[in-house]
């Protein structure tokens, strides 16, 4: 039998009633509960799950270890600590003869290291380093942040005749040494920062420990 528009318009009303059993009143209120409980809890889901740090957010924190066999004498190798990157310099003995040379100790704005916020105490000597032959420091300028080139070639012609090797930074000109000192007359308030580090051999350091403490 079809029904007409009455019949479906008393329906809709009838839908609309009040539910006069309190009982049934308190069973569906429950569901209703449930059910909408349930919902926004599958709704946020991906949103919770989308506050949790990722691997690689957890893995920016951590220690890196680095195998220092395979750097040569003269070179460098950039490694990602904390989404930043960390030079670790294989010194020659002329590089580290040039870096106690008073004459290019003169020329340096903190030759000594004073500000202890760019090292921790353990390097504050003449290298910067807990070994002479490794310098470990964080490759970004202290002007603006840009990245510094390497730059080892002495009296590079594009640079100055008394160039005596290190980084320079493109942006703005600033230079460091081969210790990450800064030079004087140069955009760069402060030396270049030398994370914490400490050696697990002769060719094994961790960067982000300090020397004697456990491993993560």
């Amino acid at each position: 039998m079809k029904k007409t528009t009455d019949d479906l318009n008393a329906c809709s009303y009838d839908a609309l009633e009040p539910v006069a059993d309190p009982a049934r009143r308190k069973i569906l209120v429950a569901t209703t509960a449930v059910l909408g409980g349930a919902a926004l809890a599958a709704a946020s889901a991906p949103f919770i799950a989308s506050m949790n740090p990722s691997a690689r957010a957890k893995a920016a924190g951590e220690p890196v270890e680095v195998d220092l066999s395979r750097i040569e004498p003269g070179t460098q190798t950039t490694f990602e600590w904390r989404s930043q990157p960390v030079w670790i310099l294989r010194r020659t003995d002329e590089m580290l003869k040039k870096l106690q040379d008073p004459h290019h100790l003169a020329k340096l704005s903190d030759p000594e290291s004073k500000v202890k916020s760019q090292q921790p105490a353990y390097v504050q000597n003449a290298f910067r380093s807990v070994k002479p032959e490794y310098l470990v420091a964080v490759g970004i300028c202290t002007h603006l942040g840009c990245v510094p080139t390497f730059r080892p070639e002495v009296g590079a012609g594009d640079l100055k005749p008394d160039w005596d090797g290190g980084y320079f930074c493109p942006c703005h000109g600033s230079q460091f040494d081969f210790a990450g000192r800064v030079f004087r007359n140069v955009p760069a308030p402060t030396n270049l920062v030398v994370p914490p580090h400490r050696f697990l051999s002769n060719d094994k350091v961790m960067i982000g420990e300090n020397p004697g403490e456990p491993f993560a």
